[in-house]
């Protein structure tokens, strides 16, 4: 339960977006209200390129909670696998997350981060608001074949289309796929295709390939919302000195809680957020707990005790009467409680 409260004070330290609340974002097309259309065309540079330029944020934590969510057993070397296990049974002590160190590739998933896209004919600049940056050129240079690994990477791009395809490479091997702890060797090649399909939107698909961890390339998508009449504001991890009491070797990823069990919190259950009601899934498959969050996608749950299980550090509480199925279910984090109530 620790890192549960460790990643809950990390995300509760973000910043939230309030600067220049009364300047409206120049160059936003709205509605007859004044409210910014982010259905409306999607701005185009001079070339006739679509413009990816503004403040981004992505929609979902489920491939940057486990970037290997969708593959099946056998498509991840043992290796590898055995490497995220024990990472996972350490809570995380090590990662880049925990450290306060950049997250490499896994800046393309996490939600946890916002983004300012700066595009140029020759050079796309990303700035994250952990005060790290990428440089993506587009003067028609090939990537190294033997780069000197960086925490960041390298990448060069070319257009296919309306499409922007990035091939990054050269990744050091401290940087994770994901928070929970999936790693990746020096070979690692990423590729990103950003697609604009209006003003507010843009569709993430990336695919990372990396032979000697993963015997086949696989392909993730990722939502990118535009975020408007507000400016990006800096976070600065400092949040080193808790490791200490993160333990070493915890027992909870290896509790095998009995089927009928697991069973009884299986169901939807309905949860306020933000002003509107949204369905959180609980599915079983085999001695596994998956839960589905607003239709985001399947994630796995790692028991702690019979009632409590992590989702990649936060903490998930189900609440049962007598010995029938689970009545609803509280996610703690440091900024309060959501709960979830069982449908009739």
């Amino acid at each position: 339960m620790i890192r549960s409260c460790i990643f809950a004070l990390v995300i509760a330290s973000s910043p939230l977006t309030a600067q220049w609340l009364h300047f409206p974002t120049p160059g936003i097309p709205r509605t007859s209200d004044g409210k910014p259309n982010l259905t409306a065309p999607a701005p185009r540079t001079a070339n006739g390129k679509p413009d990816f330029s503004g403040l981004w944020e992505k929609m979902s934590d489920r491939f940057y909670n486990n970037i290997a969510a969708d593959l099946k057993p056998g498509e991840v070397a043992p290796w590898a696998e055995a490497l995220y296990q024990q990472r996972k049974k350490d809570f995380g002590k090590d990662s880049p997350e925990a450290q306060c160190r950049p997250l490499g590739p896994a800046y393309s998933t996490t939600p946890y981060r916002e983004s300012r896209i700066i595009q140029t004919p020759s050079i796309i600049a990303i700035l994250n608001n952990d005060l790290t940056h990428r440089e993506i050129f587009m003067d028609g240079r090939e990537l190294e074949k033997d780069p000197n690994p960086t925490w960041m990477g390298y990448s060069v791009a070319h257009w296919d289309g309306d499409t922007l395809v990035v091939e990054s490479t050269g990744f050091n091997e401290s940087t994770w796929l994901d928070d929970d702890g999936h790693p990746h060797t020096e070979g690692l090649r990423m590729t990103e295709r950003y697609r604009r399909p209006d003003f507010g939107h843009i569709e993430l698909r990336i695919t990372l390939d990396d032979p000697k961890g993963y015997p086949k390339p696989w392909t993730v998508a990722v939502e990118m919302n535009l975020l408007t009449d507000t400016e990006m504001l800096e976070f600065v991890c400092d949040n080193e000195k808790d490791l200490a009491h993160i333990p070493n070797n915890a027992k909870g990823s290896d509790l095998n809680l009995p089927p009928e069990t697991l069973a009884s919190y299986a169901g939807l259950y309905d949860v306020q957020d933000h002003g509107r009601t949204v369905v959180a899934e609980f599915t079983l498959e085999g001695n596994i707990l998956f839960w589905n969050y607003d239709g985001t996608g399947k994630q796995r749950l790692v028991p702690l005790s019979e009632t409590i299980f992590s989702l990649a550090g936060i903490s998930i509480e189900f609440t049962r009467a007598g010995s029938g199925p689970a009545t609803g279910f509280v996610m703690r984090l440091v900024e309060g409680d959501t709960v979830g109530l069982r449908r009739k």
